[in-house]
């Protein structure tokens, strides 16, 4: 990966800012061989449950800068936000039971991705996830 992402998304926690993020997902990687349209697909599901979750869960004015990277290796994304340190083990991530409304977003980030990280401090949270590419 280079020392620049190959995309940045930056604006407001709300859902207008997930769609031009999975915009930015979408043309990431287009110079990359044929053959990882799923990994780009499962990738990009893992994008929008994340930046879905800071928007719905926010309740200031968050703002979050998205950096994507396509490498002939991997996908990968650094999202960080504003928003109040959030406390997440994502090592113990399990989905909720049939009837729950709500709760699988970042259990199914955790199913498609290869890694994913979460840390938070006094000026937000950082999440980085990352996929192994692997031609179908």
């Amino acid at each position: 990966m280079s020392d620049s992402p190959d995309q940045v998304v930056d604006g407001p926690a709300e859902l207008a800012f997930v769609d031009r993020v999975l915009d930015a997902v979408q043309s990431l990687g287009t110079e990359l061989q044929s053959g990882f349209e799923q990994d780009r697909t499962l990738f990009m599901l893992a994008v929008s449950e994340i930046t879905t979750n800071i928007v719905m869960h926010n309740e200031g004015e968050a703002s979050v800068r998205v950096e994507l990277d396509a490498s002939p290796q991997e996908l990968r994304a650094v999202i960080r936000d504003t928003a109040p340190p959030a406390a997440v083990d994502v090592d113990d991530v399990r989905l909720p039971g049939p009837d729950a409304e709500s709760g699988r977003g970042l259990a199914l980030a955790h199913a498609v991705l290869d890694g994913l990280r979460h840390e938070s401090g006094p000026e937000g949270n950082t999440w980085t996830l990352w996929r192994t590419l692997h031609p179908h």
